[in-house]
């Protein structure tokens, strides 16, 4: 089911700055006016999950919100003793349970047209509570496509 939402030209460039430029560690996006998907923050290279986890959720607890974030951690290959720097970039849809009906139905339906405009996404997550958006709850989700 398509909203009719539509992704912003913003979205896309900060989405290519992440993935080729490696210029910002994430970005939150919002829909406004109900109409058009667009980017409400960008997040310092330097700056932590935490700091993206607090930001996905500055609206309150009944705002909806997407991120993308670029994910490092240290990847061992079985029978090998050495570690290599793994980067993912994941897509989370945040839908907090005490969003309102109607704002949750609209990220739902809006996420497709999000995911098919940001090309290259490795993982899309869904959460709905802290917990399935933690970071240990992320790494393991993004662990699970590697090779062993």
């Amino acid at each position: 089911m398509a909203s009719g939402v539509t992704v912003s030209d913003a979205c896309k460039i900060t989405y290519e700055e992440i993935k080729k430029d490696k210029k910002h560690r994430y970005v939150i996006f919002h829909i406004k006016n109900d109409t058009q998907i667009d980017v409400e923050k960008i997040g310092a290279r330097n700056d932590s999950y935490e700091d993206f986890l607090t930001h996905l959720q500055a609206g309150g607890e009944g705002e909806c919100r997407y991120g993308l974030f670029d994910f490092e951690y240290m990847h061992q290959c079985q029978g090998t003793s050495e570690s290599s720097k793994k980067q993912k970039l994941f897509l989370i849809s945040w839908c907090p349970e005490t969003a309102k009906v109607k704002k949750k139905m609209l990220y739902s339906s809006s996420f497709e047209a999000l995911k098919k405009s940001l090309v290259g996404v490795q993982k899309c997550i869904q959460a709905t509570e802290l917990s399935e958006a933690s970071q240990e709850a992320v790494e393991e989700k993004l662990r699970s496509t590697d090779r062993q």
